[in-house]
Parts: structure tokens; C-alpha cells; sequence
């Protein structure tokens, strides 16, 4: 059964010695588990949006004839989207993930901060990334002076740690991984603050699967059900440092 995972994307999926590593690696390896059969992954560079990543890796394959894989994880859940995708089922709902800010604690010793503070205050974030468009904007373009934007957010949070931002916004799952890896001598926090103007902070997180497959569909989401019941999909997030946010299913 092959699971298609998106590449040299840590803590969630990634190729470690030639060994596929992450949180979305092992919960394809917990689905397959469940189903008796041999996980296998294609990792998939990330495409221009997420309908081309599922045209290319779920329903019709690339022009280079590569072959689709029967379950695509990591698949952003919207209702309104789906109705208008009809050839994948979108469900498997295993996770939420929200926008939340790391901060250094020594230069925000009474707590951390807030968008308006990057009006002087600078803050990592990933090149074109949610967080990197939402400050640009906020306040009528007021915090685009404190942005200051890096190819990945392992370097924005690599730069927080070396002092060169005071902060660094982004998924909270990526934040809590790599405070997990600097550990607590970084002296870095996370917060949730309020995001004022920012349409959606927290969405949904599941499988996608081909519509002529229900039948699969069906049994992945049942996998999946039974790993958030008994607390192996909290434990996943667990061994890489991060909390689990419970999906809405």
C-alpha cells in the first residue's frame, strides 16, 4: 500500500539514512497496521497548490507517467474545497494544527509577544508561509518591517536560537518540534496569541484517498478512528515533542 508523504518536511515526514521518518510516516505505518498490509512511501515535493498535489499524486499522476499513491497524508480538510475536488475523499481527520509564535524568554521576560510587538521587534518566518503573509499585511503592512523571512522555519527557529530574531511564527507542531531539539537550555516559549484579521489559524488535518476507492477510504478512516480512541496517534506526536491536537471529526 503506498503512502504519499511530502518530502524533506521534519518532524512529519523525511528520509533519514534512506529510512522514512516522521509523524505522518508513522501514522501511515499505524493505517497500514490496521489494514495487515506493507506500508510503502513516495515522498512528493509540494506542489503549486494542494489541488495539483492531489492531482498529481492521488487521481491522474504526472506527465512523466509516475504512479499515484492510494492514500495522500497530510491533506488540509475545508467542506467547501472538498465539494469541489470530487474525484478524492477527504477524510481520516487525525490532527489539527494552529499558528503560534516561539519566542526568546530573555526578551520577553513578562510573557511573550503579540503581532502589533513587530512593528519593532523582529520575527523569523518561512519564505511565503501563512505567518510570513499575515504580518506582511497586518495592520496595513505596520509589521512588515520586523519580518524577516527564511527558505525553511528550522532556519527562522535556528536563527531565534542564535539570536538574530526575537521570535519565530509558524505551525505550532513545527515550533514545539524544534524547541524539543534545541532543548531547554534555548530558553525559548510558545504562545497562542489572538491573530487578529487572520481569517483561519487553525485547520484540520486528514487523508485523501481516489473517489472510485471508497471502500479503502472507508477502512483508512476506521484505522485512523482507532488510533486517536486508544491514544496511539497522541503518542506518535508525543515521541517527536509535540502535543496532539484532536482533530474535529
Amino acid at each position: 500500500m503506498t503512502f504519499a508523504v511530502y518530502d524533506d518536511f521534519p518532524p512529519y515526514s523525511w528520509q533519514q539514512d534512506g529510512q522514512p521518518q516522521g509523524v505522518d510516516v508513522e501514522i501511515a505505518r499505524l493505517i497500514a497496521d490496521e489494514l495487515g498490509v506493507t506500508p510503502r512511501f513516495t515522498f512528493v515535493m509540494a506542489g503549486e497548490n494542494l489541488e495539483t498535489d492531489l492531482r498529481l499524486n492521488i487521481w491522474q499522476g504526472s506527465a512523466l507517467n509516475a504512479p499515484v499513491s492510494n492514500v495522500m497524508m497530510r491533506v488540509p480538510y475545508d467542506s467547501h474545497f472538498a465539494c469541489r475536488v470530487e474525484q478524492v475523499v477527504f477524510n481520516g481527520q487525525y490532527a489539527e494544527e494552529s499558528i503560534a509564535i516561539a519566542y526568546a524568554e530573555k526578551d520577553y521576560p513578562d510573557g511573550g509577544p503579540v503581532p502589533a510587538y513587530f512593528r519593532i521587534d523582529t520575527v523569523g518566518v518561512e519564505n511565503d508561509s501563512i505567518s510570513d503573509f499575515y504580518l506582511t499585511g497586518f495592520a496595513g503592512g505596520q509589521t512588515a518591517a520586523g519580518v524577516r523571512r527564511f527558505p525553511k522555519l528550522a532556519d527562522a527557529m535556528a536563527a531565534l536560537a542564535g539570536g538574530e530574531v526575537m521570535a519565530a511564527m509558524g505551525p505550532r507542531g513545527q515550533l514545539e518540534y524544534w524547541i524539543a531539539r534545541l532543548g531547554p537550555d534555548a530558553g525559548i516559549a510558545l504562545h497562542q496569541p489572538p491573530l487578529p484579521g487572520l481569517a483561519k489559524s487553525r485547520w484540520t488535518l486528514g487523508t485523501g484517498e481516489h473517489f472510485a476507492h471508497r471502500p479503502l477510504a472507508y477502512a483508512v478512516d476506521d484505522a485512523i478512528a482507532a488510533g486517536l480512541a486508544d491514544g496511539r496517534i497522541a503518542a506518535i506526536f508525543g515521541k517527536f515533542g509535540m502535543t496532539h491536537q484532536a482533530p474535529q471529526r
